[in-house]
């Protein structure tokens, strides 16, 4: 008992009645630009990770240094 191709289109075009093109238009650009925020935030979450790790790393080489001395 598996879902047919007539099952979805009756979905999809009830779907279709209740919103209306508009309001399935503008929620899909709003997911869009969800996923877009998305990325953006997980790109620069890993830039400042890099960046902090590597501040510590020099940090940790620079205190060897002066422990040796």
């Amino acid at each position: 008992m598996s879902i047919g191709f007539w099952q979805i289109a009756i979905v999809v075009i009830l779907v279709v009645l209740l919103f209306g093109r508009g309001k399935i238009s503008s929620l899909m650009g709003d997911v869009a630009k969800g996923i877009k925020s998305f990325k953006k935030g997980m790109a620069s979450d890993a830039i400042e990770t890099d960046t902090t790790k590597n501040v510590s790393e020099n940090q940790d080489t620079n205190n060897q240094d002066t422990n040796k001395d």
